[in-house]
């Protein structure tokens, strides 16, 4: 985790003692001289932003060391000043590691959380937004969910209620196996969420996920007939006139909840990174490490997830697991994705993408390293598969299955019970999940060129105090909880999901 061993010039940053390797915060061009931590270094070729530039002469097959862990060995010699990227370095990942578990040091108690404004809900969970959401059961009906939360959004702007939202997606009906209860599970956990004052849940009537067996599913939440009704089309005359009698029955009940003083400890936050460059694992995700730390100490939940982007990383993770339980969880959730990879004949350390390797991203121990920086030095303490819910009360660093694309991995997340996700881009996305997404640029120029996407510049870590930083983040994220302030995403109306998929579709 970058804290206070982080060194910075104007240009170059080496951000652990340990590494063997600076990264250009800055264009550095062939014959270049900058200096690190005292020393000069003349750059031997040119070295792009978020690029990795040699400190010392590495030999071939020697490993090389960034955030002080290895991301690698040389593949050939390598002159100090040199360039380091996929022409000279590689990845060190098997498919067999062998992992170990250590006692990890025991966490002080819990500080005096901050008080919040937000909504109180019946089975104790609180929401910082109080939305109608609309669940179709099946693809089929998305249409008339969507025709109805548009009619909706606009018949109730003036009333207590945050927006009307459809929750469309292809599934619900001819998928086999763990698919079908995997999409079932996960619509079921969106109308459990605590940031949806009311929930109307719209069925076809034939479907796989019959309304019977879904309503099962919910158990005892389908039974509050106040906050959730449900429509079958196919035995509705006209389904649009019976979904808006319903859906205004429904905003009357909404609209009577009001904001009450919380503390900030029954928040749950969520950390997901999409679009990363050379400067993510510097910057934007150094810092949401940093607010991961401080949320955790006064007893929120933070949620990481994309498993894939944690193999190579993955044994950091594992030396802060609470207790031998939670670690061989751990392994068990890397383990597992790793062989739902083997299982299609994929490679399991196919990555990065081609835009985090234009960003400077090399191997996936990089990517990886650079991705777990979110995590701070928080202690793991749970561990979940997908869609299961955080539970109530977990408090510190929570692990949860998911893979690292973007819409989905969010949407896992926000079935977690996440009530905000914290988004670090180095390259730029519109995308947002149905919970606030607040944008975290890793560089300047992304945040000047897209304003309308970016909620907050990260970059300015390496120019200003980090503690004040912290606490500008802080705040904006305690806002936004608060209903004072709106992200990006959703002023743009950017909000969308994607269940996992993994089987067949008859």
């Amino acid at each position: 985790m970058i804290k206070g061993n982080m060194k910075v010039t104007m240009k170059i940053i080496r951000i652990n003692s340990t590494d063997t390797v600076a990264v250009a915060l800055e264009s550095l061009a062939k014959g270049e001289s900058v200096v690190v931590e005292g020393k000069t270094l003349v750059c031997l070729e040119d070295i792009p932003r978020g690029h990795k530039v040699a400190l010392k002469n590495i030999n071939k097959g020697e490993k090389v060391v960034k955030y002080g862990c290895v991301i690698g060995a040389a593949v050939q010699d390598i002159l100090t000043g040199a360039h380091v990227h996929t022409h000279n370095l590689k990845t060190l990942l098997t498919e067999t590691p062998v992992y170990h578990w250590t006692q990890p040091p025991v966490p002080a108690p819990y500080t005096s959380a901050p008080d919040i404004q937000a909504f109180r809900r019946k089975d104790g969970r609180i929401g910082v937004r109080n939305e109608i959401w609309i669940v179709p059961t099946v693809g089929c009906v998305n249409r008339t969910a969507q025709k109805l939360a548009d009619w909706a959004d606009a018949e109730f702007a003036e009333r207590n209620v945050d927006g009307v939202f459809a929750w469309t997606h292809p599934y619900g009906c001819s998928q086999m196996g763990d698919d079908h209860e995997t999409t079932r599970t996960a619509l079921a956990d969106l109308v459990k969420h605590p940031n949806a004052g009311a929930v109307l849940v719209v069925s076809l009537g034939c479907e796989n996920n019959t309304l019977e067996s879904f309503k099962s599913l919910l158990g005892e939440y389908a039974q509050d007939h106040e906050r959730i009704r449900f429509l079958v089309t196919q035995e509705s005359v006209d389904e649009i006139e019976d979904g808006k009698k319903l859906l205004m029955e429904l905003a009357a009940h909404a609209e009577q909840v009001k904001r009450e003083p919380i503390t900030a400890d029954k928040l749950v936050i969520g950390m997901k990174c999409g679009g990363s460059d050379g400067l993510s694992g510097v910057t934007a995700n150094a810092l949401v490490g940093l607010i991961c730390d401080m949320l955790t100490e006064f007893g929120a939940s933070v949620v990481l997830t994309e498993v894939p982007e944690m193999f190579g990383a993955e044994q950091m993770l594992m030396d802060r697991c609470e207790n031998k339980e939670l670690f061989d969880r751990t392994v068990r959730l890397i383990e597992d994705f790793k062989e739902y990879f083997r299982f299609y004949g994929q490679t399991v350390y196919e990555n990065p993408s081609p835009g985090n390797k234009a960003g400077g991203v090399t191997t996936l121990e990089d990517k990886s390293c650079g991705c777990v920086q979110k995590s701070g030095s928080s202690i793991v303490r749970g561990v979940y598969r997908y869609g299961e819910r955080v539970p109530l009360g977990t408090g510190g660093l929570v692990l949860l299955e998911g893979p690292g694309n973007d819409i989905v991995s969010t949407t896992a997340m926000t079935a977690a019970g996440v009530h905000l996700i914290l988004f670090t881009t180095g390259r730029g996305t519109p995308l947002g999940a149905p919970v606030p997404t607040i944008k975290i640029a890793s560089n300047s120029e992304l945040a000047q060129k897209k304003p309308n996407w970016i909620d907050f510049d990260a970059s300015r870590l390496l120019s200003e105090d980090a503690p004040a930083l912290c606490a500008e983040l802080l705040q904006l994220i305690l806002d936004t909880a608060c209903g004072k302030v709106q992200t990006k995403n959703e002023l743009n109306d950017y909000r969308e999901i994607a269940v996992f998929k993994n089987g067949v579709t008859l």
